[in-house]
């Protein structure tokens, strides 16, 4: 996944850091990722699920709010409401770039900023939330000690989770007097709300609030056993998932012209694990799954193998061809299913005069409807004419270039 160094101005007019998570295949949209309370463009749960969405063909924006990580400016000068300017000037920034987006998605309070934000952002048509807080002053929580020095003094040094962090006054009268309930109610995008039932630091019935506040189009999504942060790999890259395959009914997505000779387009494949074996596949703006060896094998199990994607090919095709051949003839054909198993058998048993394996498919086509005899072995028979079989029946050529 390329990842490029970002920089915009932020609301104090001071430089904001960000990544840039890019797609290896074709660009379809672009998202920007707003990250929990005093954390960072870098935390675990965001790099992860920027990596699936870029897989995805989605492109993100994940940046660090003034004052935080690499960005430059001094947080206790902020308040919530400069958090979402910083992400309008954020979607300004990629909007120059011809990367308007089309998405945000808000981690913990930034969740609870993109809602905040998204009416401001004319190409944004899809909002996220992970385990936002319906009141944004709910963050008050984990520095309640401090709040009678910030009120006397301007601002007070908090310890959060082991880091020192400057709270200033005027974060703490932003978040107490903001209020999401207009927003949401007339948010007029499509809404995910990803949330953990066991979330001790934002508990459930925030995105129950937030859920029956927003109209429809909206969603909700129990992320089980996750903990607020997102920290485990396999929560982080399930969030992506959904996040991925709900935002494409809500997105315009852009796929590049076919290259002449493949009507189809191109099958992109992309490592996304280089210490296993899953790989990212996209065809075309809607179609991205993922290939996998099983755990024996030094996979993860998480995507159906090569050989796996192989037999789903000439399954498909084979109940296709049956169909289409049926629909003609107008025959009582109610259902197809199709079980292909792949092994490797010695070549002289494949009738070829190789010592060598030979790979052998075997197909079991089940046929329902009121047919004949002589139409169901006629069906069988349409069956090795569907294209992948003659495919695979010949010899392919396979050219391999350098990128």
């Amino acid at each position: 996944m390329p990842t490029e160094r970002f920089t915009f101005t932020g609301h104090s007019g001071e430089a904001l850091a960000a990544r840039l998570d890019l797609p290896e295949g074709p660009h379809l949209a672009t998202a920007v990722l707003a990250h929990c309370f005093t954390c960072s463009k870098d935390i675990p749960a965001a790099r992860r699920i920027a990596a699936r969405l870029a897989g995805a063909g989605i492109a993100v924006l994940r940046f660090d709010f003034t004052g935080l990580g690499h960005s430059q400016g001094e947080f206790a000068n902020t308040s919530f409401t400069s958090n979402i300017t910083d992400l309008e000037l954020a979607a300004k920034a990629l909007a120059a770039r011809g990367m308007a987006p089309g998405l945000l998605i808000g981690h913990s309070l930034g969740g609870a900023a993109v809602l905040a934000a998204a009416r401001r952002i004319e190409s944004v048509t899809a909002v996220v939330t992970i385990g936002a807080p319906y009141d944004p002053g709910h963050v008050m929580h984990n520095f309640h000690d401090a709040l009678e020095q910030i009120d006397s003094e301007g601002r007070a040094d908090v310890d959060l989770g082991g880091r020192k962090v400057t709270i200033g006054r005027d974060f703490v009268e932003s978040v107490k007097a903001e209020s999401l309930t207009d927003e949401i109610a007339h948010l007029h995008r499509a809404l995910l709300v990803l949330h953990a039932p066991r979330d001790t630091v934002v508990g459930i019935d925030n995105a129950a609030e937030i859920f029956m506040a927003a109209r429809h189009p909206k969603s909700f999504v129990t992320l089980d056993d996750a903990d607020h942060l997102i920290s485990e790999a396999e929560d982080a890259e399930y969030a992506a998932s959904v996040i991925a395959a709900w935002a494409t009914r809500y997105l315009e997505l852009k796929a590049p012209a076919p290259p002449p000779g493949a009507p189809e387009g191109i099958v992109r494949v992309t490592e996304a694990d280089p210490g296993g074996f899953l790989q990212d596949i996209q065809s075309g703006p809607r179609h991205h799954v993922q290939a996998d060896e099983p755990e024996a094998y030094g996979g993860t199990d998480r995507g159906m193998s090569p050989y796996g994607f192989l037999a789903a090919g000439l399954g498909a095709c084979t109940s296709m061809t049956i169909r289409m051949y049926a629909r003609r003839k107008g025959w009582p054909l109610t259902h197809v299913s199709v079980d292909v198993s792949h092994d490797k058998v010695h070549a002289q048993d494949a009738n070829t005069r190789s010592e060598a394996k030979a790979d052998r498919f075997t197909r079991v086509v089940r046929l329902k409807g009121d047919l004949d005899d002589a139409q169901r072995e006629r069906l069988l028979e349409i069956a090795d004419r569907c294209p992948v079989h003659r495919t695979l029946e010949r010899h392919s050529e396979i050219v391999t270039k350098a990128g």
